[in-house]
């Protein structure tokens, strides 16, 4: 019965412990949260942004509207980080594809290859250009159009040439005293020699007695036509050049080689050539020169092949990359990816972890070797260990310049996110006025027309909706503006009319690059215009420094290259 009675009371304690619990400890949980009520209100008050559209601001955690990322603490994000460093939610890392790797050591030995990039073109040393050897006008031209193909001692133009009316003239009477005066008869046939005409030319001028008024101009070599350079009715001096042959049957391929890979190449060597055109094939070419002076904007010297093309595959212009083996055994060497680097013209730069633990980035500039098997060498900037971003580094550079962060375009940071007051936009150095963004959409319209233009190789129309744009853009300069706004708009108006001065496609690409800058430094203070405005940005463009462009679609058109590289590029920045 003890034993018993001692189970009940046992149970009888558990039972009033529960019960007890149950009042007091809900009650405790029902009062407790009073001295917390005012945390909850400074909790409520808290921000929420998104790390790569920091212009999104809410009240409450969720997903950003634009790209679905977890939103984060408008001011936590920074906390803490230095100027260089940027964080990432795991999801943005994510959604964005964003890959890292830890930095370590790679062999370079014998069976290591250097990359090159580079352009096919004409061999100049069998580029001939046939000229005019006497004064006179084009009656007729026998060559149609650049491509044709032409054989030697093939009738190319007849010319009318006075000159050689009044020298058939003396001829025929020099030819009634050749008996009498054979010294003057052979100067006469000396000078119609010099004019290239030939013996038998000369023999049926003479024999028939009759004076030519129209002299053909044949072909000295066979090749394809490169060039025509005059029309029928010009009237041309001795020497005018009158066509252009190119032999094809050797082409070059000129490739832009980096200064720290000048010691990897050397005449007579030895390159493997492959082209898109051509997947599955490759050309052996031998370099025949390697430039001796070094340009100094690009750091970059030309390395000339030849190749052999009696096939005929390999046409003028054709985009190609070679292959050089090292030629000495270099043994391990710090090693990153290729798609790791984001290139500045002078600088290169990285993004590093320094905390494995935490999803902190910090853009690092970086010393950079040869090139090789994919990888890049690494001279300094870096040591064995480290991790870095190997995929998806130009949407972490993106939202460094978002964030106000060093960046790739921008090293010294500067722009900064507002707190409440400014409800998340970013905040900029200039003031526009009222209206300006309706002003603004008429020269992107140009803009984005020139771009187009560009696209389809067209450099009519490029300068025509350059000069549209110019005017556009001059409009704006009168408006009344800070004097550092009107400066924007000045420059960007003189780089439109330099645009529309340009006759030729390869300078008006060249001077595009300076408009996109300036339309995207402007654009990027335009936030709120009703649309999505994409910055794209060509790696292999200005010299392969890289070049920006706007467009609205997300799909890339290549303004730099048209048709020959058309979706070479990709998006870096979004402009809401």
């Amino acid at each position: 019965m003890k034993k018993e009675n001692i189970w009940y009371v046992c149970i009888a304690v558990a039972i009033g412990l529960l019960v007890g619990y149950l009042i007091f400890g809900t009650n405790t949980a029902k009062t407790a949260p009073v001295e917390h009520d005012h945390g909850a209100e400074m909790a409520s008050e808290q921000m929420w942004t998104c790390s790569m559209h920091p212009q999104i601001m809410q009240p409450e955690p969720g997903d950003c509207p634009i790209c679905g990322m977890d939103l984060i603490p408008a001011h936590s994000s920074g906390e803490g980080l230095a100027q260089a460093q940027i964080r990432m939610t795991p999801n943005a890392m994510a959604l964005a594809g964003v890959e890292t790797i830890t930095v370590g050591m790679g062999s370079s030995d014998n069976g290591g290859r250097a990359r090159l990039s580079g352009k096919v073109a004409v061999n100049q040393e069998s580029d001939a250009v046939q000229s005019a050897y006497f004064d006179g006008r084009i009656e007729k031209l026998n060559v149609n159009f650049e491509g044709e193909e032409v054989k030697r001692g093939q009738l190319l133009a007849t010319i009318y040439a006075p000159e050689l009316v009044s020298a058939q003239q003396e001829l025929i009477t020099a030819a009634n005293l050749k008996s009498t005066q054979p010294a003057l008869y052979t100067a006469v046939r000396n000078k119609l020699k010099l004019w290239k005409l030939s013996d038998a030319q000369i023999d049926q001028i003479e024999k028939s007695g009759q004076v030519r008024q129209n002299f053909p101009v044949h072909a000295n070599v066979s090749g394809v036509v490169s060039g025509i350079l005059v029309e029928e009715g010009d009237y041309i001096k001795t020497g005018s050049p009158l066509v252009r042959v190119a032999n094809l049957n050797t082409v070059w391929a000129i490739f832009d080689a980096y200064e720290n890979q000048l010691a990897l190449f050397e005449k007579g060597q030895i390159l493997k050539v492959n082209s898109k055109a051509y997947p599955n094939e490759s050309f052996d070419a031998k370099i025949s020169f390697v430039d001796p002076i070094l340009n100094n904007n690009s750091r970059t010297l030309e390395v000339r092949a030849s190749l052999d093309n009696r096939k005929g595959l390999l046409k003028p212009g054709m985009f190609v990359t070679a292959e050089v083996e090292l030629s000495q055994k270099v043994g391990k060497t710090l090693q990153i990816p290729e798609s790791a680097v984001l290139w500045t013209g002078k600088r290169s730069v990285v993004y590093v972890k320094p905390n494995p633990g935490e999803a902190v980035f910090e853009m690092r500039e970086v010393q950079l070797g040869n090139l090789v098997n994919g990888n890049y060498v690494v001279d300094s900037g870096l040591e064995s260990g480290e991790e870095i971003v190997a995929k998806g580094t130009f949407t972490v550079d993106a939202a460094a310049q978002l964030q106000g962060k060093k960046s790739m375009m921008n090293p010294s940071g500067g722009v900064s996110m507002t707190g409440h007051e400014g409800h998340g936009q970013v905040n900029t150095d200039m003031d526009f006025p009222s209206g300006m963004k309706t002003d603004f959409k008429g020269i992107l319209e140009n803009y984005l027309k020139l771009k187009d233009a560009l696209v389809a190789s067209n450099e009519k129309e490029a300068r025509q909706f350059a000069k549209k744009g110019a005017e556009e853009s001059e409009k704006v300069v009168g408006m009344q503006m800070g004097p550092k706004e009107k400066t924007y708009f000045s420059t960007l108006t003189n780089h439109f009319l330099d645009m529309s001065n340009e006759s030729s496609l390869v300078g008006q690409r060249e001077k595009f690059v300076l408009l996109s800058e300036q339309m995207v430094e402007i654009g990027n203070q335009m936030q709120g215009m009703g649309q999505t405005i994409y910055v794209q940005k060509c790696p292999m463009a200005n010299k392969n420094e890289g070049a920006n462009w706007l467009s609205l679609e997300k799909e890339i058109r290549n303004p730099y290259y048209g048709e020959d590289m058309l979706t070479c590029g990709s998006i870096v920045h979004v402009i809401n």
